[in-house]
């Protein structure tokens, strides 16, 4: 357990970031997976919308450093191409 203040203070800040990570990465999970429900249940339109939602998240959540982007750019394209599929 930490002792100092300082080690006190580290461990506040750490379990606050990764409170808030977890709230981020979950988020961009649940707008994933609207748009593979839409594309499995066949309708385009729906899937285009998630999709549309969808990809701000995805830029956010790389340009903050939660997910690398390149991850964030091949949800994208897989995404985007099973979508075209359809």
């Amino acid at each position: 357990m930490a002792n100092s203040l300082q080690a006190k203070k580290r461990a506040r800040q750490a379990e606050t970031r990764r409170a808030r990570n977890a709230g981020m990465r979950s988020m961009m999970r649940t707008h994933v997976k609207r748009v593979v429900s839409a594309i499995a249940a066949g309708d385009k339109t729906a899937a285009t919308d998630a999709y549309t939602a969808a990809v701000p998240v995805l830029d956010s959540m790389a340009r903050k450093g939660h997910v690398h982007k390149n991850k964030a750019a091949r949800y994208k394209s897989r995404l985007n191409a099973q979508i075209q599929a359809l």
